[in-house]
């Protein structure tokens, strides 16, 4: 049995064979892909020790430190270098809500002083 256990309002758990992010959202409560169904990590800034909630704030520590936005022939990424001498890049999903703990490490371990990863409350 592969799939997904949820489960519902009335507390009956259900497995779901082949979810759609529409059915996941249901499940979860959640809509228009706000919240982030699975995700248990955040991306904190450490300086302002504020979570990452963006892109564009992303965009804005990046920048700082010295990334640029590479300009990628991907459409469904975004993608960071920090020079064009240097080999290390950051890509990232185009939805901030596609993130994943994966793509937040990646940033913590090359901006190690920078970022950090923690449990969701």
């Amino acid at each position: 049995m592969s799939g997904v256990w949820v489960f519902s309002n009335n507390g009956v758990l259900r497995l779901i064979e082949k979810p759609n992010r529409q059915v996941l959202e249901e499940a979860s409560g959640v809509s228009n892909g706000q919240a982030i169904v699975g995700r248990n990590s955040t991306l904190v800034h450490v300086a302002t020790g504020q979570v990452v909630e963006s892109h564009e704030e992303l965009e804005v520590h990046l920048r700082e430190l010295g990334w640029v936005p590479y300009i990628s022939n991907k459409p469904e990424l975004i993608q960071y270098h920090r020079s064009h001498a240097s080999l290390d890049l950051i890509s990232l999903p185009k939805r901030f809500a596609d993130l994943r703990s994966i793509h937040m490490y990646d940033i913590a371990f090359k901006n190690r002083s920078a970022f950090i990863v923690r449990d969701r409350p």
